[in-house]
């Protein structure tokens, strides 16, 4: 799964190398121990007349259905499982039709000893210094609110994930499925709306090679932050 990762660059950097044009939304300020229900940068596309317009927009992580009666389920839904999205209620409709690019620099896993203690470990990668995890987003309007209320729509996200193998499945039996730069315009492509396509796509990205770092176990608190969180532990 991924329940932490870190996002440090700055929104300059994430347009450049995404090739985004535009921000919508109040981007956060950089991030080494980024949380569940927390807003984050995302990637999408949208067919704008006869053009393709690529943004990054800013998404409370934990994805919240347009049907749910409540936003708390967004707390829930922070991961959905690759292997599951065409099918499930609450992912299918994005799957289809609001695919994402979230980025990161690394993210965090705690490893399961056989005591039964969590050891920290920060994944990265050596070659690429933004990461980008697959995942959805949705619309979802707060029935609290008026329809004319420019606040009602609160855009979610959720990270997809898959089954972790060779150095990573000794950390955690998923990972987060992480997306190439060479298919990032394949993952975004709102013309891209059939099931069997989107399906051919999960299946056409390769698992990531990322390298397992033991961090300070002070990246456990949220209400730790800073670069000092992915430095190898004493």
């Amino acid at each position: 799964m991924c329940g932490r990762y870190v996002m440090s660059k700055a929104t300059g950097d994430l347009l450049s190398h995404f090739e985004a044009r535009d921000v919508e939304g109040s981007p956060p300020t950089p991030s080494w121990n980024v949380a569940p229900t927390q807003d984050v940068p995302i990637i999408t596309e949208k067919l704008d007349e006869d053009s393709v317009e690529r943004r990054l927009l800013i998404a409370r992580w934990g994805l919240v259905p347009s049907w749910a009666k409540d936003v708390k389920i967004g707390s829930k839904l922070i991961n959905a499982r690759s292997e599951s999205i065409l099918d499930k209620p609450a992912f299918r409709k994005a799957a289809i039709t609001r695919r994402a690019l979230i980025p990161a620099d690394g993210y965090y896993e705690w490893e399961k000893t056989e005591d039964g203690k969590k050891i920290p470990h920060y994944l990265y990668s050596d070659k690429d210094e933004v990461l980008a995890f697959a995942g959805l987003y949705e619309f979802w309007p707060d029935p609290a609110l008026p329809k004319d209320d420019p606040h009602r729509w609160l855009l979610s996200c959720t990270v997809l994930t898959t089954t972790a193998h060779d150095s990573l499945g000794h950390v955690h039996d998923r990972a987060p499925v992480i997306v190439p730069p060479g298919m990032y315009a394949d993952w975004l492509n709102p013309g891209i709306r059939e099931k069997e396509d989107v399906q051919e796509l999960l299946d056409a990205i390769p698992e990531a090679v990322l390298t397992p770092r033991v961090v300070t176990d002070r990246v456990n608190s949220v209400g730790n932050n800073g670069p000092e969180l992915i430095k190898p532990a004493p």
